[in-house]
């Protein structure tokens, strides 16, 4: 289902030096697992025997014992179609091998040997094993079946490919998971004994997530638990699921007892993220052998969270840490900006909402750093048909606690003149009596600054230049468009990072985060906001999600729709659909806009610039994705 399988990692109760029992708990788990729709299972390194046995290993009993209980697995698990991988250890050419054998349907698919062999302070894993890292197009007698034996194996099912490496192996300089990815792997499983020190729990965490970050894939864990030997050390059972610097699923808890989690992977999403990534495009090919599994479970519905609001980090404190570094990008953007052009006079236009309230914050943030005159902003508000006192006097409040250049001009008689020459009655409400307004700011504030000796600095956002919701040559144009890489669901967090950092602003500010956003273009009775954008174009916390989705992971609208439907309670399915067709034609209609914007500095993984990392033709059709969700 929309190239989503379910993996598991478990750490069983381990009976040490004692295969017959650990192949009972294990087939209990690989049943349960199966039952609950898992495609792959992993068991942590030598489950059978237990890692701790030491010179046991070295016993023809205990290895017998071991190749009698994976031969029961593999009779009592032949009607199951979930495929499991089993640590092992492997007799082959009178040398023992740590290894990871790969079972399914009651058959052996491969077995992967361990590359890296630990032998430094409480590990001396070389007294009892070899390396197989040169081991490759081998192949073993295994309980009477010849079966693939190497470093070199990849598992394979439609779009799921997945490889093995064994504990140290992730700790290597050069991870074998590394080439198995590059190779087409995205499903790294890790089949580990690692044992509990002082900070080394973080530090494995750390590691896994980093690895499948660095290999653009999934990352499945698991250790061995606490039945094996505490002789020296323990064992926890550390079990991790992570996909692409995430970790999607751990528990890290130490317990006697069989510990199994599961998480949803997106190997769509893998792979999207491969296609455009150069780095990923340029890294070596193995010459690796394929094995074709029978089949994979399914999964009947999406188990897996999505952050409503991708582009927020969820951590408070990241988020604090998030919009320090975002501000600082802005501010020393439109510094190298300013050095390079050779003035420090900035004129923007304020209108007391969000977007032109984070673009003067930011502003007035670079000349702090540059120590310029505050006077040399200078910020001008011009009321229309449709303006409120309440922006107004949000508007001249925060310029006057910023200390910058505060003017005031009524465009009503500049529009007015404007319907005239063009005839348009002033009675008509249609777009032209929005976007006369919109151009007469904008054609204002080019002249202000060409008087001034001045750039004008655009406020429009990553949210509106996605949709479009601008007005061409008005408020699409600027000689520096501070906002264009921040979307709107971010710029209220960032208003608020302000707020922390400045008491004697806190109060206009959460005036202004508390004001419907609004053009103010249309007339208004009362005093009161009329215009609500979200009422026209939807909310933007869904565009926002829809944008994220189609443009950095690459998924279908009917993708989109199925993991927005997860992600938001407070909207139903129908009115997500109906957003999210919004989104996709003014997406694709609007194309025309981005393609001729201004410069402006990129914050985070999308930029809809031209010049930056979305190239789209203007005549682009979308009606084949608007009929994903007919």
């Amino acid at each position: 289902m929309f190239g989503i399988i379910k993996v598991a990692s478990s750490s069983p109760k381990l009976t040490l030096a004692n295969p017959k029992e650990n192949a009972k708990e294990i087939i209990s788990i690989i049943k349960n697992a199966d039952e609950k729709n898992s495609a792959i299972i992993l068991f942590p390194e030598l489950a059978l025997i237990g890692y701790s046995v030491n010179d046991l290993i070295f016993q023809t009993t205990l290895l017998e014992a071991q190749y009698k209980a994976l031969e029961r697995i593999l009779k009592d698990t032949k009607e199951l179609n979930i495929v499991s991988i089993i640590g092992i250890a492997i007799k082959h050419n009178s040398r023992l091998y740590n290894s990871a054998v790969v079972i399914q349907n009651g058959k052996i698919l491969g077995v992967v040997p361990k590359s890296y062999i630990p032998n430094k302070q409480e590990f001396y894993e070389l007294r009892h094993f070899n390396s197989g890292k040169n081991i490759k197009n081998d192949y073993i007698n295994l309980l009477n079946n010849k079966t693939p034996f190497g470093v070199d194996l990849l598992f394979k099912k439609e779009s799921a490919i997945f490889g093995i490496e064994i504990c140290e192996d992730l700790w290597a300089v050069t991870p074998p998971s590394s080439l198995l990815a590059s190779s087409g792997a995205n499903i790294i499983f890790n089949p580990s004994a690692s044992n509990e020190i002082i900070g080394k729990a973080n530090y494995r965490a750390e590691l896994v997530k980093t690895q499948s970050a660095r290999a653009l894939s999934a990352y499945v864990y698991a250790s061995s638990s606490l039945g094996e030997s505490s002789t020296d050390t323990i064992f926890s059972g550390d079990l991790i699921i992570s996909e692409y610097g995430t970790i999607l699923k751990r528990d890290k808890d130490i317990s006697f007892n069989s510990k199994v989690i599961y998480a949803n992977i997106d190997i769509e999403r893998i792979s999207n993220l491969r296609v455009i990534d150069t780095s990923y495009n340029q890294s070596d090919i193995g010459q690796l052998r394929v094995v074709e599994l029978s089949t994979l479970n399914q999964i009947e519905k999406i188990e897996r969270a999505y952050n409503p609001h991708p582009f927020v980090p969820k951590n408070i404190d990241k988020r604090e840490e998030v919009c320090e570094e975002i501000s600082n990008i802005q501010a020393y953007a439109l510094i190298r900006r300013l050095k390079q052009i050779g003035i420090t006079k900035t004129v923007i236009g304020v209108s007391g909402g969000l977007d032109s309230t984070l673009a003067l914050l930011s502003i007035h943030k670079a000349y702090s750093i540059m120590s310029w005159d505050f006077k040399d902003i200078i910020a001008v508000t011009m009321p229309g048909f449709g303006t409120t006192s309440t922006t107004k006097s949000s508007a001249y409040q925060l310029c006057k606690i910023l200390g910058v250049t505060f003017k005031s001009i009524d465009i009503t008689p500049l529009a007015l003149e404007e319907f005239k020459t063009i005839e348009h009655s002033p009675n008509d409400l249609s777009v032209t009596y929005e976007n006369v307004q919109a151009r007469a700011r904008t054609s204002i504030l080019m002249n202000m600054a060409n008087k001034m000796g001045a750039i004008v600095i655009g406020t429009g956002d990553l949210s509106e230049i996605a949709l479009g919701w601008n007005t061409y040559n008005g408020d699409h144009m600027s000689m520096y468009a501070l906002n264009s890489g921040i979307p709107k669901t971010l710029i209220k967090y960032l208003i608020e990072f302000y707020t922390h950092h400045s008491s004697e602003l806190k109060d206009v500010l959460e005036q202004i985060l508390n004001t419907p956003i609004s053009p103010e273009l249309l007339p208004h009775e009362n005093d009161k906001i009329e215009q609500v954008t979200e009422d026209i174009i939807g909310p933007y916390e869904l565009h926002d999600f829809f944008l994220y989705h189609f443009i950095r992971e690459g998924f279908s609208p009917k993708k989109i729709l199925e993991i927005a439907d997860i992600a938001f309670d407070k909207y139903d399915k129908d009115t997500i659909k109906k957003w999210l067709k919004l989104f996709i034609k003014r997406f694709f209609t609007q194309q025309f806009k981005r393609s001729c914007m201004p410069d402006g500095p990129m914050v985070g993984t999308i930029s809809l610039s031209p010049r930056a990392n979305w190239r789209m033709p203007s005549d682009a059709d979308y009606k084949i994705f608007l009929e994903e969700l007919e």
